[in-house]
């Protein structure tokens, strides 16, 4: 039998991770990148172990994991240098979290679709589809496919084309990301190789060992917050409010940085037609569980999954995908969206608000639900 033909358009985790998978279960698959050469944008990643299963069910891991950092804790500090909520990781019966770089991740799923018979053509913009399986590019020419994934980014030109965008949402935060070579020092020596997220009024700053030799930094604060949203970073204003991190903040000066405004988006639905939506194109979350890679990963499995679990008509086997997908994904964005508002809390009060939500276990359970959901191959 003839295989199915594929069109994915934007080669970030989730379509490399979509192309892969739908190419391991004999899908013929081409992948349309804009760019004219595929890299990382960003520095660091956390990679939760849904993200992490994905990797091992595609043959991945094992490449994906080299020099990844593996810590013992995720940690809040408050205002006062004080721990207020620790989550032991990595240990038996604990979630699984790695981090990992992002050029690193980008590298092995590259490599992993290539290998897996993808055609990779990059320097070609697409622009919009049909929900018959036609995609029209930036030149004017058309492609033709048994299915379209949408995996190009917040502002998908395939996912507006076929009506689907429910809700965007601009939020009033966002991220200043840069890495920086770890030094001793940055921190407390017996913290050195923690995942911690530092507060103070409206700021956050978080710092994630991701290889033994390179560190992620995020900045987040307030789209109001000039001084705090510079770029190159203000290492001054930004020591003003953390002093005990002024070795690592001093570090940050005159360092190549992103700023960029967290986004929250809903559709009506992750298909029309051929047509499927997935990543942040479809399901855009603020990064406050580390989960936007991992759900794009899950997802975009999931999808190659209800792909292959049938020969209904494809525009059944995408509403299979939807309704054994979304409950969770959209859960978790919603949890993410909700833990932007710790940022509203003054000082004072949120000490014991993050305490309280550290001591109940259902809390803990729910937030995350995907990074603790196992996917499955079939």
């Amino acid at each position: 039998m003839e295989s199915q033909q594929a069109i994915v358009v934007g080669a970030g985790i989730g379509g490399l991770t979509a192309a892969t998978a739908l190419a391991q279960r004999g899908w013929s698959v081409r992948l349309y990148e804009r760019d004219t050469e595929i890299r990382a944008i960003g520095a660091g990643i956390y990679m939760w172990g849904n993200g992490l299963t994905v990797l091992e069910l595609l043959g991945l891991y094992d490449d994906a994991t080299v020099g990844a950092h593996v810590g013992p804790v995720l940690e809040s500090r408050d205002h006062r240098n004080r721990t207020v909520e620790s989550i032991p990781i990595n240990g038996p019966g604990k979630a699984r979290v790695y981090t990992i770089m992002r050029d690193r991740l980008i590298a092995t799923l590259l490599a992993g679709a290539e290998k897996a018979g993808v055609e990779v053509v990059t320097g070609v913009e697409a622009v919009a589809a049909d929900p018959s399986g036609t995609l029209r590019l930036a030149d004017g020419s058309r492609d033709q496919a048994d299915l379209i994934v949408a995996a190009d980014g917040v502002n998908s030109r395939i996912r507006d084309s076929v009506g689907l965008l429910k809700l965007r949402r601009r939020l009033s935060q966002g991220a200043t990301r840069l890495t920086v070579p770890r030094e001793e020092g940055f921190v407390a020596p017996e913290d050195d190789g923690k995942y911690i997220e530092y507060f103070k009024d409206r700021r956050r700053v978080l710092y994630t060992p991701s290889s033994a030799t390179s560190l992620y930094v995020a900045l987040v604060t307030d789209q109001a917050d000039r001084a705090g949203r510079q770029v190159p970073v203000d290492t001054a204003s930004w020591t003003r409010s953390f002093p005990h991190l002024a070795k690592l903040l001093g570090a940050l000066d005159c360092v190549p940085a992103r700023w960029d405004t967290f986004e929250y988006i809903k559709l009506r639905a992750w298909s029309e037609g051929r047509v499927a939506v997935l990543g942040d194109a479809a399901h855009a979350q603020p990064p406050y569980l580390g989960q936007g890679g991992g759900c794009a990963m899950m997802n975009a499995l999931g999808l190659a999954n209800a792909l292959a679990a049938s020969n209904a008509p494809v525009p059944q086997r995408l509403a299979a995908w939807e309704t054994a997908e979304r409950p969770t994904i959209e859960h978790t964005q919603d949890w993410s969206y909700r833990l932007r508002l710790l940022n509203l809390i003054p000082d004072g009060p949120r000490s014991p608000f993050l305490r309280l939500t550290n001591e109940i276990a259902a809390l803990g359970k729910s937030r995350l639900r995907a990074a603790l959901t196992v996917p499955t191959i079939r």
